[in-house]
């Protein structure tokens, strides 16, 4: 019995983004083999297993004989290959990640792995995080160790090549930083009211100068009063004795007039003496 070729209508049965359930055959160290149905065979590349695992190798994330849900790629009729994906499955996570994830956002994360430059941290939503080193060290200095669940800072998150970066040892420097810069503005705000003293003194000295140049001026102005009035009530009383005097004066013109009577009195008697004493010889 004749058994039809199913690649003659590979595109029609298997078009691009149709969904199937296929069957995990053999793994390779740059994906898994499954089986769509007899006779045709499918690559699911490591990179399309998941959008926020990084998997080193297949078997860490299935098992020869399971089923596993696909999505069509690309169809390549003539060289008999299907590209499928896994992770397609469901909508790209890191579009909604880029909204969580944000830089400086804190999450708590489990170290699951290491390696030579950090160490691997599971974070929430089944997304991976790497940190350096350096960057698990703990406040009291110790390094965090394997499968210890800590608070980690997100540094740094590239939606594109599926990276985020974080660290726990920046979130205790961040705290001593932000207390630092605390105490710097609380100590400039204790040094302010002092520098407004010494602004408001001088300020007061400079008011107390300039009403102390009002103070003069104004009894400059006064004695210039003063003065001018002392002077007009001399200049007043000279007059007064100028008019005095001028009174005195007309008065002792009146006076020898009425002297002379007394004077033509006399001479009028001598007269009458010496015709008396004519008349008696």
């Amino acid at each position: 019995q004749h058994i039809p070729d199913p690649w003659e209508n590979i595109v029609e049965k298997y078009p691009t983004n149709s969904k199937h359930t296929a069957t995990v055959r053999n793994f390779t160290n740059f994906g898994i083999f499954v089986e769509l149905e007899e006779g045709v065979d499918g690559l699911i590349h490591i990179s399309d297993l998941s959008w926020s695992k990084k998997i080193k190798h297949p078997a860490e994330f299935t098992k020869i004989g399971d089923k596993i849900e696909v999505i069509v790629l690309d169809v390549d009729k003539d060289n008999r290959r299907l590209s499928l994906g896994h992770k397609q499955i469901e909508e790209n996570p890191w579009e909604v990640f880029e909204s969580v994830f944000t830089i400086d956002s804190i999450h708590q994360g489990t170290i699951v792995g290491t390696s030579d430059k950090g160490v691997v941290v599971a974070l929430p939503y089944g997304v991976e995080g790497f940190a350096f080193t350096r960057s698990v060290v703990k406040a009291d200095g110790s390094p965090a160790k394997m499968e210890e669940t800590l608070d980690f800072k997100v540094v740094e998150f590239n939606k594109d090549s599926k990276k985020i970066v974080v660290s726990h040892t920046k979130i205790s420097q961040d705290q001593k930083a932000a207390e630092k810069a605390t105490e710097v503005v609380e100590r400039k705000a204790k040094e302010k009211p002092a520098q407004n003293n010494v602004k408001a003194i001088k300020e007061s000295m400079e008011k107390t100068t300039l009403g102390d140049l009002d103070v003069l001026a104004n009894l400059r102005t006064e004695i210039e009063k003063k003065e001018k009035k002392v002077l007009k009530d001399k200049l007043a009383a000279l007059d007064e004795k100028e008019k005095a005097k001028g009174k005195t004066l007309d008065a002792a013109g009146d006076r020898p007039e009425t002297e002379e009577k007394p004077k033509a009195k006399f001479k009028s008697k001598k007269k009458d003496d010496e015709t008396a004493e004519q008349v008696s010889e």
